[in-house]
C-alpha cells in the first residue's frame, strides 16, 4: 500500500508500506527531482538525442521533469523506466493532478509509447538483474530505495550490470552518497564523484561517469 504525504516544503512524496520508507525526500520531493537527476544527470550530458534509463519508476516525478526538459530543448529522449511495484492511477492523481503526469501512469507497459514527440516512454515490470537491453544509455537515474531499506539493490552485481548498458562517458547519478556505495561503483568501473545535494536535506550526493 502506497500513501501520499507532504514534504517540509508542501510539496507531495509517497510512502510505501511495503518498504517503509518514502519515495522522496521529506524536506522536497522537487528540489531532489532537479538536482540529482535533472541537473547533475540529464543537463550534463551533452546531445540532441539521449537514452535515460530510471531505476525505480516511483512516484514518475523524474520522468515528467525530463519531459519537460525534452520539450524545452527540443531534445529527443527514450525514456526507459523498470519498476516491480508500480503505483496504482488513483495514488498518483492524489500525489499530482498533472495530465501529463498521468499519462505517464497510464501508458501501457512492457510498450514503447510515445508521449510527446520529444520523448518516448517505455515501462517494465522485469528485475533489473534478468533485463536485457537492445541499446546502451547516455545517462541512469538510480533512485531504488535506500541502501537499508533495499540492499539488493545496491549489490555489485546490479551496478556491473548497469555499467555494461551504458555508453562510454555516459553517467550515473543517485541521491546516496554513503561511502560503500561510492566504493562498490568504483570497484566495476565508474569515475566517482562527490557532488552539491539538493537545497534542502542530504549535502552530497553521487555521480559516476564510465
Amino acid at each position: 500500500m502506497t500513501i501520499v504525504s507532504r514534504t517540509a516544503d508542501g510539496s507531495n512524496t509517497i510512502y510505501s508500506e511495503r518498504f517503509g520508507e518514502h519515495y522522496h525526500s521529506k524536506f522536497s520531493a522537487a528540489n531532489e527531482t532537479e538536482r540529482v537527476f535533472i541537473e547533475a544527470g540529464y543537463l550534463a550530458v551533452n546531445g540532441v538525442a539521449v537514452d535515460v534509463l530510471e531505476i525505480g519508476f516511483g512516484s514518475g516525478l523524474n520522468a515528467l521533469y525530463t519531459l519537460r526538459q525534452a520539450v524545452e530543448l527540443r531534445r529527443h529522449t527514450r525514456y526507459e523506466t523498470i519498476e516491480l511495484f508500480p503505483i496504482d492511477e488513483t495514488t498518483a492523481r492524489e500525489f499530482l493532478s498533472d495530465e501529463l503526469f498521468l499519462s505517464l501512469h497510464t501508458a501501457p507497459w512492457e510498450r514503447h509509447i510515445e508521449i510527446v514527440s520529444e520523448f518516448v516512454l517505455y515501462k517494465r515490470k522485469v528485475d533489473l538483474l534478468e533485463a536485457t537491453f537492445s541499446s546502451k544509455f547516455d545517462i541512469v537515474y538510480f533512485d531504488a530505495f535506500s541502501p537499508q531499506t533495499q540492499p539488493e539493490m545496491w549489490s555489485e552485481d546490479v551496478f556491473r550490470k548497469i555499467f555494461a548498458a551504458m555508453k562510454p562517458g555516459a553517467v550515473l547519478t543517485t541521491y546516496c552518497a554513503k561511502g560503500d556505495v561510492r566504493r562498490t561503483m568504483q570497484r566495476v568501473g565508474f569515475a566517482v564523484e562527490k557532488l552539491k545535494g539538493p537545497p534542502a536535506g542530504k549535502r552530497e550526493m553521487l555521480r559516476g561517469t564510465k
